[in-house]
């Protein structure tokens, strides 16, 4: 459960959850607990046998203005954290290692501004729904730093690496028609309509086989980018992922229904 003072909010309608960075007043820059609370809201969307759909936003007319450089750099919790990364193995900021190892359907609903940690938490997504009104840029170098792990594994996979060098070199902000230009994005609608779009793309995933999606989801996880040398194991993946999905429920009842010219109903089983 949540409450409208939380920083993150959460709310299931049917089989699609939508989880609400909610610090408006700061565009829901990004805080220790925001991200605390993020990381425990997505773990429960993972085991929620409800859940098909995890829809990821920002509350007010931001998505989230990166990291507050008051509330996040100056909390005594920080020093821990920086202890930690100057270990021989310092981990994966843990909100991206998360939403990245999320086994559902993950859709970005990218309202307004998506600046460095922010534009993070919508590149850990699958797909990225953008209003007319989002910007997206990287920023890290402006501050003197360096980005976090996917400006260079996921960025680059999405706009090549000559944009993406350009984006983390430079700190510039693009807009929504670049970012849809780019490939940053696969869709961009008027900033009203949004949260119509995204529910009804989160809707036709939800309707689909929850099983099916997420050997898809894995699949894709395991394949973007790898060379052709892997795809044995690729190969070996997805026919151990086609024996078993053939003998779901789901799978019965998608042959069935096809063959009686009926909808399907799939139970995940």
């Amino acid at each position: 459960m949540t409450t409208a003072e939380d920083p993150v909010l959460c709310h299931r309608d049917g089989h699609i959850t939508t989880i609400t960075l909610n610090r408006p007043d700061r565009a829901n820059a990004a805080t220790i607990d925001l991200g605390e609370r993020l990381q425990s809201l997505v773990k429960a969307a993972d085991v929620d046998p409800e859940c098909r759909v995890v829809v990821l936003t920002g509350a007010g007319n931001a998505f989230c203005a990166g990291d507050d450089v008051e509330a996040a750099w100056q909390d005594p919790r920080m020093a821990e954290i920086l202890k930690g990364l100057s270990a021989a193995r310092p981990p994966m900021t843990p909100e991206v290692e998360v939403l990245l190892s999320l086994s559902k359907p993950l859709i970005a609903a990218v309202n307004g501004v998506a600046i460095g940690s922010g534009m993070d938490l919508a590149m850990a997504c699958d797909i990225i729904i953008a209003s007319d009104t989002a910007r997206f840029g990287q920023g890290y170098v402006r501050m003197g730093l360096m980005a976090d792990v996917l400006g260079y594994w996921r960025l680059p996979l999405l706009i090549g690496t000559s944009r993406a060098a350009q984006l983390l070199m430079t700190g510039e902000i693009i807009d929504s028609a670049a970012a849809e230009r780019y490939g940053l994005v696969s869709e961009v609608v008027p900033a009203g309509d949004l949260m119509t779009r995204v529910e009804a793309l989160a809707g036709k995933i939800a309707a689909n086989p929850p099983l099916a999606v997420r050997y898809i989801k894995e699949g894709l996880r395991r394949g973007v980018g790898q060379p052709a040398t892997a795809l044995p194991e690729l190969a070996a993946y997805v026919g151990n992922g086609l024996a078993k999905l053939f003998a779901t429920r789901d799978h019965a009842e998608a042959a069935a229904a096809f063959m009686a010219k009926r909808p399907a109903v799939f139970t995940g089983e």
